[in-house]
């Protein structure tokens, strides 16, 4: 079974056991080996899996297109949450990643943006999360 990441996932996944900025360091002077963004995408949209990977093989994470998450736009729940879920209903979504015409500093792993689920823009994609049994 497969499924949007929740916004939690797909930091997770993003950051690959890192606490940084970026899945491979605090600044953005490396951004390039891993991500299509603003200063070198050429303003287009790229096949997957042509950059680095993370540190858990996961290409892409950083940049290329906007990743649409499961969750509603809500805050973060305050204090120590496990498996931390957004609101059950509300207007918007959360995207997470940056894309290929984002600045550095929006491809952060801990970024986000919302976006209505009507929206349709050539910056925004998405990935699937798999269900183990």
């Amino acid at each position: 079974m497969y499924h949007l990441p929740t916004e939690a996932e797909w930091e997770y996944a993003c950051r690959a056991g890192s606490t940084t900025a970026f899945s491979f360091g605090h600044t953005a002077p490396r951004l390039g080996e891993y991500a299509w963004f603003g200063d070198n995408s050429g303003y287009r949209t790229h096949l997957a899996g042509q950059k680095k990977p993370n540190a858990w093989g996961v290409y892409d994470m950083h940049g290329n297109v906007w990743d649409w998450c499961q969750d509603w736009m809500g805050d973060y729940p305050t204090g120590s949450v496990v498996v931390p879920s957004g609101p059950s209903s509300g207007q918007d979504r959360v995207l997470r990643g940056g894309s290929w015409h984002s600045l550095a500093v929006y491809c952060r792993s801990a970024n986000r943006r919302i976006y209505s689920p009507e929206s349709r823009n050539i910056s925004l994609g998405f990935r699937l999360a798999r269900v183990h049994d």
